[in-house]
């Protein structure tokens, strides 16, 4: 069957489509699955209480802020403040995050958002600035904005808010 002229481009333009939205589907596909990797990482890392192993996705130069407002800059302060953290109020505590969001703004970053949990805290000792609610949990919403490089992808900003008392949370 021969095809006239002017759909001849159409079609070559609606191959093209379908084939470039199929690589980019399978693309985001993959390095959805390499970011949920990470986020399964940062978990098991933090419930062991190992700083060095949450740090390990954490790029050289990144920024980072924590629940108290605190903001610190790159890989070593990231890495100092979590081993500070897990031999003092946070140390035993199990987090669990829940991926809310997981966005690809180009095909080398990437923002996601996650819902995280903290429970296992000691009767004693907390910070004022931990408010934790009636189950004992301590509730916050953690954006990490990641980028892709050679060596894979690295969170490049980390900014974690709690979530006041009397906030809902999605169960």
């Amino acid at each position: 069957m021969k095809i006239d002229s002017p759909f001849r481009g159409a079609l070559a333009l609606t191959l093209t489509l379908i084939l470039t939205s199929s690589l980019l589907l399978a693309q985001n596909a993959k390095d959805s699955v390499a970011i949920q990797t990470i986020l399964q990482q940062e978990d098991q890392a933090w419930n062991k209480g190992d700083a060095p192993a949450y740090s390990q996705s954490f790029s050289p130069d990144g920024t980072f802020t924590n629940i108290a407002g605190m903001f610190f800059k790159g890989h070593k302060a990231f890495l100092d403040q979590h081993e500070v953290i897990f031999k003092s109020f946070f140390k035993n505590t199990v987090l669990n995050q829940k991926i809310v969001s997981l966005k690809f703004v180009r095909s080398d970053v990437a923002i996601m958002e996650t819902l995280c949990q903290v429970s296992g805290f000691a009767k004693e000792g907390l910070p004022p600035r931990i408010q934790l609610d009636a189950k004992g949990q301590l509730n916050t919403r953690l954006l990490q904005v990641l980028i892709k490089e050679a060596g894979g992808w690295k969170i490049v900003s980390y900014h974690n808010v709690d979530v006041k008392p009397g906030t809902p949370i999605p169960e």
